[in-house]
């Protein structure tokens, strides 16, 4: 199965519960929406050092930023938690379940569902009816549930992850400086 991976600390909970369910997730980092690119290399550098320690596969993929911000464009006067999550994560798992398709994977997830801060009504919709489209199964998971994000910060500070403070994209970067939101 393809897990689409946006941050290490969210993988470690999903990858952990995903193998006791017996499934051997293959990581994929596809985060046009990460800026700016130090910011990027941060979070890439983290989920290789996850994907060293639990022995996991990991593709990066990448399409330029300019694709990405076009899909968002009309949204990044939202704030965050509206429409413009919405379709920053729609355009994410797109690529994700194409992908998984494409490579002939039988599933796919994401770690989306680890966060408190995302909304998972919008992510597992998504997912199921990308599942449709493209004709392949969505692994619907709550990863944040029985305590699943206070594993993850235990985990990421056993693995010594870094974390991240805002969600990504420069539009949240910016309502995190303008104090919009806190983490």
């Amino acid at each position: 199965m393809i897990l689409h991976v946006c941050c290490a600390p969210d993988a470690t909970t999903a990858v952990e519960r995903l193998r006791d369910e017996g499934y051997e997730p293959v990581l994929l980092f596809f985060n046009p929406n990460i800026q700016p690119d130090e910011e990027y290399l941060k979070r890439l550098e983290a989920v290789r050092t996850l994907s060293d320690i639990l022995n996991l596969t990991l593709i990066v993929e990448n399409l330029p930023v300019d694709l990405w911000k076009k899909e968002i464009e009309e949204f990044k006067d939202y704030g965050e938690g509206s429409i413009r999550c919405f379709k920053c994560i729609e355009y994410r798992l797109r690529f994700a379940a194409w992908y998984a398709k494409k490579n002939n994977f039988k599933a796919f997830s994401t770690t989306l569902t680890t966060s408190p801060k995302k909304n998972i009504l919008w992510i597992h919709s998504i997912g199921e009816k990308l599942s449709k489209d493209f004709n392949i199964e969505y692994i619907r998971r709550d990863f944040r549930k029985k305590d699943g994000f206070k594993r993850s910060v235990e985990l990421s500070k056993m693995f010594g992850l870094y974390r991240q403070n805002y969600c990504g994209c420069i539009y949240s970067l910016r309502e995190k400086r303008l104090g919009m939101i806190t983490r």
